[in-house]
């Protein structure tokens, strides 16, 4: 039997998934179907770009094989090594020996072939491919990818987005916001805009969430987190084995990387959503944008800090570093400045938090407030009608 899942999003395009095992196209709809939309189809009336996934041992070393019977390039993608040929028709083949993985993209068919010998490892790269087609063809309609965490107000759509330097908090203030229970999660690192004309829109980046262990603590998660997983519930695959085995053994220790990167806990959205108790939006209008700094020895408060949208608030060749265009997927790169200048224009509103959740938050809803639109894009109106404190 066949199954089929289309994967769309709110700004149009979409791609299907087709596979003969079920648990990879539901994995894809898992993976991309909160932020996103999923729905099973028929797999004959599948147009547009396809992907067909299966776990095929013969097929994945036939393709290996044409990889490494070339001269192929390596390159890093989602952390590990890839062999990549292209030829001069544009097919182009790939092969991870990592997770026993392999690829053919076939540009002038819009069909990707993925084949391996592991079902979780095909599924995780299978959903990662539909997205990054999905990418091309909303980069190709206008829109352009910001690094920052976004929260939507539910009723219409308003969104905040959070922008700032590596560190300085931008997904902790999406889960403090998400917290209070007034505003659903868009994104926690990277976010799709596109001015339209009348206002900016904004589209989720559909990710697994990783969250450390001292904000997972500080938050009240841990101990949930940890009884999920000593009674077998599993986390994403990308998650460290170190990281399994702290959370099992209550040790909450930051663990790090050689490279200094800090391992963390790695959630599916939806457990975003069933273990944490958070809403995620499919869809926002920007109307504000928060510049946040973590300071652990600070009072949190409101600060002048002057911080303008700068290009490395921007995703693009230069500062993509997991997903680089392997299979040319992406159209060449567009201006940011129209964009930037569009941004420049919101409100905007910066603020100092320390490691103190309750004390932060507060602070952050008074950032919130000051965070409205009173010039060309109008939001005048509260955030919260009534006074709300983070979620007990």
């Amino acid at each position: 039997m066949t199954f089929a899942t289309r994967i769309a999003t709110a700004g149009g395009p979409s791609v299907t998934v087709i596979s003969e095992t079920s648990a990879i196209t539901d994995w894809v709809g898992r993976y991309l179907g909160l932020w996103w939309t999923a729905e099973s189809v028929d797999p004959g009336t599948a147009g547009g770009p396809v992907i067909r996934a299966d776990v095929d041992e013969q097929q994945h070393a036939a393709l290996r094989g044409r990889v490494l019977a070339g001269r192929p390039e390596e390159v890093a993608y989602a952390a590990a090594p890839m062999l990549v040929i292209r030829s001069g028709s544009g097919l182009v083949t790939a092969t991870q020996s990592q997770d026993r993985v392999s690829y053919e993209w076939a540009p002038d068919a819009t069909r990707m072939r993925i084949v391996g010998t592991d079902e979780t490892a095909v599924a995780t790269a299978t959903a990662r491919l539909a997205r990054e087609v999905v990418r091309g063809r909303l980069l190709a309609d206008g829109w352009q990818i910001l690094h920052a965490s976004a929260v939507t107000r539910p009723a219409d759509g308003a969104t905040l987005l959070t922008l700032g330097d590596k560190g300085a908090g931008k997904t902790t203030t999406g889960f403090l916001l998400a917290r209070t229970g007034r505003l659903q999660l868009l994104a926690n690192d990277r976010v799709f805009a596109r001015f339209d004309g009348e206002a900016i829109r904004v589209l989720p980046w559909p990710s697994a969430a990783a969250i450390g262990f001292g904000l997972l603590d500080a938050l009240g998660w841990y101990e949930p987190v940890r009884a999920r997983v000593r009674a077998g519930e599993r986390m994403h695959p990308t998650q460290k084995q170190q990281v399994t085995d702290a959370l099992r053994a209550g040790d909450r220790t930051p663990l790090w990387k050689a490279s200094g990167v800090e391992m963390k806990p790695q959630f599916f959205p939806d457990q975003l959503e069933t273990w944490l108790g958070l809403s995620l939006a499919t869809e926002g209008h920007a109307v504000g944008i928060l510049f946040p700094e973590i300071n652990a020895k600070a009072v949190p408060e409101l600060t002048d800090a002057a911080r303008g949208v700068a290009d490395a608030d921007f995703f693009g060749a230069a500062t993509e570093d997991r997903y680089p265009d392997v299979f040319g997927l992406l159209p060449a790169e567009a201006s940011t400045a129209e964009l930037a200048g569009h941004l420049g224009r919101l409100p905007h509103q910066a603020f100092t938090m320390n490691h103190d959740p309750d004390a932060s938050t507060a602070v952050l809803l008074e950032a919130v407030e000051r965070a409205r639109s009173t010039g060309p894009y109008p939001y005048s109106a509260p955030w919260f009608r009534e006074e709300q404190g983070p979620r007990q």
